[in-house]
């Protein structure tokens, strides 16, 4: 992304990457639009697999804690 655009949270990158499915499947749009939309849905699930990459890490890390002797059982 554009250093100048900030980082949707993941809800909102996936809101919007779903609008763009939306409105890439309804059609009508010239080429230039289509590849546009494209281009921003590609950028938005990069988004959300930066978000869900970095839930898998603290998930796995936080499981790590749990599984050493000693570890804290209570849940997240």
């Amino acid at each position: 992304m554009a250093a100048d655009e900030k980082t949707p949270s993941y809800e909102q990158a996936r809101e919007e990457l779903t609008e763009v499915v939306r409105r890439l499947e309804a059609g009508g749009l010239t080429l230039e639009q289509s590849i546009e939309l494209w281009e921003r849905g590609e950028r938005l699930a990069a988004v959300c697999e930066e978000w869900l990459q970095g839930a898998r890490v603290k998930l796995a890390a936080a499981m790590a804690r749990r599984a050493e002797p000693g570890g804290d059982d209570t849940p997240f």
